[in-house]
């Protein structure tokens, strides 16, 4: 059976970052720092790594998705995605939690960590890139709000089975409030 082709790609934070992969050789990768439009940026960048490796959206046959947890918004532009282009390309998408591609490779028991803001901290435990345990949001030290690499979720999310779709982690709830106007009477 040959490889599978795994295109990837994380928005959880302050970046879009791309992967295109096949087995263990990497066909392409791309990144870009954004503080806003991701959005707007997400499917041309993966075009571009598709066209740059000779590929086409047919050839793929796998998704990976960077699940944060993260920027709220982020989160959601990536996983939308990542479901929509699964349902329209007739192929899995696969859910990897930015912790999963910050411990991929590590070797031992390390912590996980990420800035959650306001004083807090995410963090997942790994024995041998592993995860021991659920990720957790305590309060700490700011951790490095590093740009997670969309060829450790490629590598992840060929390890792991593709039968749900991927589904945001959220560790937070969601900053914005209710309304606080009543809603409007609609009349007959």
């Amino acid at each position: 059976m040959p490889p599978k082709l795994i295109l990837s790609f994380d928005t959880s934070a302050a970046h879009c970052a791309v992967a295109l992969v096949c087995g263990d050789e990497i066909l392409g990768s791309r990144t870009e720092s954004l503080l806003k439009g991701q959005a707007e940026r997400l499917i041309p960048m993966l075009e571009d790594v598709l066209k740059g490796a000779g590929k086409s959206w047919s050839d793929i046959d796998l998704i990976g998705v960077g699940i944060g947890p993260g920027n709220f918004t982020g989160v959601r532009i990536a996983v939308s995605a990542a479901r929509g282009l699964a349902l329209s390309l007739g192929v899995p998408a696969v859910g990897v939690s930015v912790f999963e591609a910050l411990a991929f490779g590590t070797k031992g028991c390390v912590t996980i960590a990420r800035d959650a803001r306001r004083g807090m901290v995410f963090s997942q435990d790994f024995e041998d890139g592993l995860p021991v345990g659920d990720p957790v949001m305590a309060e700490g030290l700011a951790a490095p709000d590093a740009v997670i690499d969309p060829v450790a979720i490629a590598f992840c999310a060929a390890g792991k089975d593709g039968g749900t779709p991927p589904a945001p982690l959220y560790l937070r709830s969601a900053d914005a409030a209710l309304p606080s106007d009543p809603p409007p009477t609609i009349l007959p």
